[in-house]
């Protein structure tokens, strides 16, 4: 994009054919008519290199002052840009990854219930824009999968990584990992603070129990939201031993009663997800729910171009001069 600061300076154009027409006029009222008898010594010899270049002076002249004109107009060129002004939402997605996460029960016993949150999640992630999002896993302990960040690239690297808890870090520590996530939030400036807690059981393990936490995101302006994931009772679950892979009997009990009142607490919202189809209904909804008002400002960057036009003009006019007091100059 371009334009003139000073439009007006462009009026001096015309000046520009007057003196064309004027230099042409004048060039022909001065070529003299002498009478020979013949002019084929004239043809052979030819008319002189001072003779052939003799408009070359006026061109210089005409560019130099179209030139000048021109910078005087002030051209700039200017670059469209885009600065977005609202603030987005910090999010931390807290993911239960204890031992009964492996449970086949979200999709048809196809995948189990982490790899379906794990995608589930992934698209989630796809309708956010300018919100920095947060991961904690949780099973017996807690700990960050990946801090606040813009990069959803990056974000969905780590999320990528999860994986089931083994051994001794087993477990459910609900508790922790509200704690973990709200540690994550808690020198965050933004104007909404929220966490989404996704767990199949109930608290069984940590030195913080889900209502201390709960208290604490409330004292810094931390809503959660809270999804209990999974059919209660008796489940298949594939466990390895010595002779290899087997199914084992599990008995899975969710806490409703303490994820709805974790909730509560933080002015959230419960919700309950027994197939992949609601726990993609659930993060949607949730989206709508925790949506950013982007206010965008559009505006044109402009940098001044008027020496590109300058320089070029007045060295075309000392050319000028310099040519005609030396090449062509003329005897009076």
């Amino acid at each position: 994009m371009m334009r003139f600061q000073n439009p007006e300076w462009l009026v001096l154009l015309v000046i520009i054919p007057v003196l064309i027409y004027r230099y042409v006029y004048q060039d022909r009222q001065k070529r003299g008519r002498i009478r020979f008898s013949g002019i084929d010594t004239f043809k052979r010899i030819g008319p002189s290199l001072s003779l052939r270049l003799r408009h070359c002076l006026m061109v210089f002249r005409c560019l130099g002052l179209a030139l000048l004109i021109v910078a005087m107009a002030r051209p700039q060129s200017g670059r469209e840009g885009r600065e977005i002004l609202s603030q987005g939402i910090d999010i931390v997605l807290a993911l239960d990854v204890s031992s009964s996460m492996e449970a086949k029960d979200l999709a048809n016993q196809r995948r189990t219930r982490l790899a379906v949150s794990k995608d589930v999640v992934s698209e989630f992630v796809t309708h956010r824009a300018n919100d920095r999002l947060g991961l904690v896993v949780f099973a017996g302990e807690s700990y960050t999968q990946c801090p606040l960040t813009l990069d959803y690239g990056v974000f969905q690297g780590f999320l990528n990584g999860v994986e089931i808890a083994e051994g001794d870090w087993d477990g459910t520590a609900i508790g922790l990992g509200i704690a973990t996530a709200v540690n994550r939030l808690r020198e965050s400036e933004a104007q909404s603070k929220v966490i989404i807690l996704l767990t199949d059981g109930k608290n069984n393990r940590g030195e913080i129990d889900p209502m201390t936490a709960a208290k604490a995101a409330k004292a810094v302006g931390v809503r959660i939201y809270t999804i209990g994931a999974g059919s209660e009772g008796t489940i298949m679950q594939e466990q390895s031993t010595l002779f290899g892979k087997r199914f084992v009997p599990v008995k899975v009990e969710i806490d409703e009663e303490t994820l709805k009142e974790v909730a509560d607490i933080t002015g959230g919202r419960y919700f309950r997800a027994t197939s992949e189809e609601k726990l993609e209904e659930i993060y949607a909804e949730i989206g709508e729910m925790e949506k950013t008002e982007v206010k965008v400002r559009e505006y044109v960057d402009y940098q001044e171009m008027f020496a590109k036009f300058l320089w070029p003009g007045i060295i075309l006019l000392m050319l000028e001069v310099v040519l005609a007091t030396t090449r062509f100059r003329r005897l009076p």
